[in-house]
């Protein structure tokens, strides 16, 4: 139970930064943030070049700041100690300057936006950077990685939804809050199996996670409860957004995946297990997007 997706793979400064902010799990936010604005409307070429400049932005500032907030504990894991900041292979002046850059082009994009993006962009900034410390002080941390990402959805919706300031209350009455919480739940149920691989070290550290506090079956079976939910809400979510029959595929294609997912966990696949749910997230926002564009 050694696998961990951020540990250096090949030498090099631009292969470590990547590393660091494990740039191919862009995957997990990036069609989500496409799903949500396709249930606004279909966005203009400007539109999504901002949306995926804006979530690369706020990936990139998160993911750094996860890494140097958890640099003490890293450091002490056997299963992180790869890691580009612990093994010196990225500097701590770097992974701060990714921080900013990240950020910068984050803001940038949401002003670039509109008024109503602009506003709330803060608050998807907090929870997404907040995230490292949340293990410190409760159980629940996959529930604040969830929350971090089905904002990605409320993100993508305001991006085109959004207009002045005065729009807010709109958008954020008829934004799609049960895809929001879907999507947390997808992303705090796949977490909560890959907290397993820490349990023991959790508990010497007195970290929080499902599994360290109330073991691992307790921790399985929650994660099933969220997948559970999260295959639920995509399936009312058919009706509530008026989408076509390819959506209705992707959600059957989703639940087969997650199965599997649980069946490389019970072999010890914690790694397979964990990819799985890069094709989820590629299949359910691929359907809704083609959903609205194919409609009932």
């Amino acid at each position: 139970m050694t696998w961990d997706p951020g540990a250096v793979r090949s030498r090099g400064r631009i292969a470590a930064l990547a590393r660091l902010v494990r740039i191919e799990h862009t995957l997990f936010s990036l069609p989500f943030a496409y799903a949500g604005a396709f249930l606004a409307a279909i966005p203009t070429p400007w539109e999504a070049l901002l949306i995926f400049t804006a979530v690369l932005g706020l990936r990139t500032a998160a993911m750094a700041y996860n890494n140097i907030a958890d640099l003490d504990i890293d450091s002490k894991n056997p299963r992180t100690v790869n890691r580009p900041l612990v093994k010196g292979e990225v500097s701590l002046r770097d992974a701060w300057l990714l921080v900013a850059a990240g950020s910068a082009l984050y803001y940038a994009s949401a002003l670039l936006l509109n008024q109503a993006a602009a506003c709330l962009s803060p608050l998807l900034w907090l929870v997404a950077l907040s995230y490292p410390h949340a293990k410190r002080y409760h159980c629940l941390p996959h529930l604040h990685l969830g929350l971090a990402l089905g904002l990605v959805v409320f993100g993508g919706y305001v991006a085109v939804a959004g207009g002045p300031v005065s729009s807010l209350y709109r958008v954020i009455a008829t934004a799609p809050w049960l895809l929001v919480v879907a999507v947390a739940l997808w992303v705090a149920g796949f977490d909560t199996l890959y907290a397993a691989m820490d349990l023991e070290f959790d508990r010497r550290e007195g970290l929080g996670s499902i599994p360290a506090c109330y073991g691992e079956k307790v921790g399985l079976l929650s994660s099933i409860a969220m997948e559970a939910g999260f295959l639920t809400l995509l399936v009312i979510s058919y009706t509530a957004y008026r989408l076509g029959p390819p959506y209705l595929a992707s959600v059957a294609a989703a639940a087969l995946l997650e199965t599997l997912q649980y069946i490389y966990y019970s072999r010890g696949l914690h790694g397979k297990a964990f990819n799985v749910n890069l094709a989820t997230g590629l299949i359910v926002a691929a359907g809704i997007i083609c959903g609205k564009l194919i409609p009932q």
